[in-house]
């Protein structure tokens, strides 16, 4: 039976499993639009691109599956490049649909005609336009096992206005298997060779794809074997935060003690990642060190150094090979001592608030107790936060020095339960906690931004109130850029510019949507004000005020 190519999109999306997608409305896709209308696909209606782009960014790091966004063309494009840069940089699943002009407008500057591969080109895995209405279902098809397979990232499709009407009698395209690569034994003997040789060897696990029990098990033979397992910058989720291997996070706001394990290791196992600047600490950390490098990319993108062993294997994959070593073997001569000391280390700087009465002594927030500063000491909060969760919800951030106490206090012991832009980019949090809360509706999603991060895409809490999400939004208010302040007093001290804000009472902002709003001043009063924003049945925001010459908590206060 003939049917438009719009439609025949919708259904090829449908074949493949896809349960939402993240749109916000243009004529230039209205077909696509109408074929949604009796899908079973549930559209969520978005408030600006950037916003859908990172919910459909969300769908992906979470599920594994690639996440889809609808865009129409010139300035809706533009606003979605954000998402496309970060699902890029942060090697995450994404498809995003942008309508285009008619096919006979072409090549004469008509309204909001755009360079599809050149505006996306040095950002995406593929550009594609669907020129062709009878190959609309397979371009569809290949668009999502591109995004999904070897090293994931984002793929952007071209829907010309009229293409889309055009009839075609070609069925939906059926999904085509993703490549599964399995360690083989000769490298998984190698790989035991080396640990049983090493006298500090280290495990650092990262990028996506550590769904189910792939976390746990890889600390359980990490145990056995007595190698400590960091994780990488923001995907702290790929571990359990508990038991004598988990060693802590590299990158942005790490404890020294960490890196300084991480630095002394004379083997790394890199599972997931690749050896970056941020894990680094710019390209200074760990290069001299042995390196087996797991990763499906055959090409290494974004890792850095030397290489000694590859193994083209996802996480869990390699993780269930190792089920076939020999622990002891793999442990060789070394004892428990170099893991037990690493995990000692992150435990000593994730736990809560020391005591502030004692003179001298820098609490969670990196500020000398004797030091009054107004507002609320983040460290407390962010203890009494990790409490109530107890390591089982989604935490989601945008960028900047607020997310640093949350990164460090709040436990991760579920896995999918973290997305943050690896790549720095601001506004994501609030988008990524309203399509977790609609991806998991029976999992509690918690968004933590500081008040630039919150202000770039806080609308989108309209689109949890259209859609009956019910995300926790914690919003850590000083009235300015905090990490740009922070470079300026290093390098240009006391002389702000440019990084002055005000801000509206946020609490009061999200009652007016009919949500559950809280300002918080003090910190004796954060608990109370958390207690009620978690009971609440719907959408909640906690406004919390501090100081604006509260940096983030440091990264120094404990030695290895």
């Amino acid at each position: 039976m003939s049917q438009s190519a719009g439609h025949l999109i919708v259904r090829t999306l449908e074949a493949h499993g896809v349960q939402r997608v993240y749109a916000v409305p243009g004529e230039s896709y209205l077909d696509v639009l109408d074929g949604l209308h009796d899908s079973s696909i549930d559209t969520v209606v978005c408030r600006q691109e950037g916003g859908a782009g990172f919910m459909a960014l969300t769908e992906g790091r979470l599920t594994g599956r690639p996440g889809i966004a609808m865009v129409t063309r010139g300035p809706g494009a533009a606003n979605a490049m954000i998402a496309i840069h970060t699902a890029w940089q942060d090697a995450t699943a994404l498809v995003l649909f942008v309508g285009l002009i008619p096919v006979a407008d072409r090549e004469r500057d008509s309204f909001q005609e755009f360079s599809l591969t050149g505006w996306f080109g040095s950002t995406a895995k593929r550009v594609m336009t669907i020129d062709d209405a009878d190959r609309a279902g397979e371009l569809v098809a290949e668009a999502m096992r591109t995004a999904a397979a070897g090293r994931p990232g984002p793929v952007v499709i071209g829907l010309p206005e009229d293409v889309l009407v055009e009839l075609t009698d070609a069925a939906p395209s059926a999904p085509t298997p993703v490549p599964d690569p399995q360690p083989s034994a000769a490298e998984i003997t190698a790989l035991t060779e080396r640990l049983a040789r090493a006298e500090r060897p280290a495990i650092v696990a990262g990028g996506d794809g550590w769904h189910g029990g792939a976390g746990r098990a890889l600390l359980e033979f990490a145990v056995g074997a007595g190698v400590p397992v960091f994780t990488d910058w923001r995907a702290y989720d790929a571990v359990p935060h508990e038991g004598p291997a988990w060693a802590g996070w590299l990158g942005y706001g790490r404890a020294d003690a960490v890196a300084e394990g991480y630095a002394a290791a004379d083997l790394l196992v890199l599972v997931g990642c690749g050896r970056s600047d941020v894990m680094s600490d710019g390209y200074r950390l760990g290069f001299e060190a042995e390196t087996v490098l797991v990763t499906m990319d055959p090409e290494a993108t974004m890792h850095a150094g030397r290489i000694d062993q590859q193994v083209l294997a996802a996480p869990a994959a390699f993780v269930g090979a190792l089920e076939t070593v020999d622990v002891a073997a793999a442990r060789g001569s070394r004892d428990a001592e170099w893991m037990r000391g690493r995990a000692e280390a992150q435990q000593r700087f994730a736990a809560h608030r020391p005591d502030a009465s004692v003179p001298g002594v820098a609490g969670a927030s990196g500020i000398p107790a004797e030091t009054e500063h107004p507002g609320v000491d983040l460290g407390v909060a962010f203890g009494e936060l990790d409490d109530r969760l107890e390591g089982q919800a989604v935490l989601t951030f945008g960028a900047g020095n607020a997310t640093i106490w949350a990164h460090r206090f709040v436990r991760h012991l579920t896995p999918a339960s973290l997305v943050g832009a690896r790549n720095g980019a601001m506004g994501l949090a609030v988008p990524a906690a309203v399509a977790a809360s609609l991806a998991f509706p029976d999992r509690r999603a918690v968004a933590v931004c500081g008040d630039g991060d919150f202000m770039m895409n806080g609308q989108e809490l309209a689109t949890a109130f259209a859609h009956g999400g019910k995300p926790l939004v914690i919003v850590v208010d000083n009235g300015v850029y905090g990490t740009i302040v922070q470079h300026q007093e290093k390098h240009y001290p006391g002389r702000p510019s440019g990084t002055r804000m005000a801000n509206p009472d946020f609490a009061e902002w999200m009652r007016a949507f009919g949500g559950h709003g809280e300002r918080v001043e003090r910190t004796e009063d954060f608990t109370e004000a958390l207690d009620r924003a978690l009971a609440a049945d719907g959408p909640a925001l906690i406004h919390v005020l501090i100081d604006d010459t509260v940096m983030p908590p440091a990264a120094s206060e404990i030695s290895a």
